[in-house]
């Protein structure tokens, strides 16, 4: 799957992060560096916000999960030809709903990385025209391929964050 050359203009940020060409190489890349990380939070630490209303680590996590799904959902919807403008969602109003806080650290990572595995899938079974499918969400004109790239790039985004305000 090479790299997006139509995406939206607010996901570019998160595209930007992704040094591969190649997406299934970037997922890889980015499993073999996060399996480690995660196994460097313990429980302890997981609870811990750098300030007042900031998300903790669990949640930060949580929101991964969360937005990883969706924006699989998405790309499914548009390979199969999907017409609608998909929704957006409020990361804020969904991190207060997670109970992610109630959860341990490691069911979170468990579960972080079962969905990775099916996200993988996903965007593996897709041929090239579904990959080149367009569609529309969150108001933004975007592609299947560029969504797997947004996957990869928010995740790395909120491992800069971890890395820089948490650890």
């Amino acid at each position: 799957m090479s790299s997006p050359t139509n995406t939206a203009g607010y996901f570019n940020r998160y595209i930007q992060l992704v040094t591969e060409q190649d997406a299934s190489i970037a997922f890889t890349k980015q499993w073999e560096t996060l399996k480690p990380f995660f196994g460097t939070i313990d429980e302890a630490k997981s609870t811990y916000a750098y300030a007042p209303g900031k998300w903790t680590i669990k949640e930060l996590l949580q929101h991964l999960i969360d937005s990883e799904r969706i924006f699989s959902y998405r790309a499914l919807s548009i390979a199969r030809g999907e017409q609608a403008n998909l929704p957006g969602f409020d990361e804020d109003a969904y991190a207060l709903k997670s109970e992610a806080n109630a959860r341990s650290w490691q069911d979170l990572v468990d579960e972080f990385f079962t969905v990775r595995i099916t996200t993988m899938q996903l965007f593996h079974s897709f041929s090239k025209q579904a990959l080149e499918a367009k569609g529309k969400a969150n108001n933004n004109q975007i592609t299947v391929s560029a969504i797997a790239y947004i996957i990869i790039g928010h995740c790395t985004h909120h491992e800069h964050i971890l890395k820089e305000k948490y650890l």
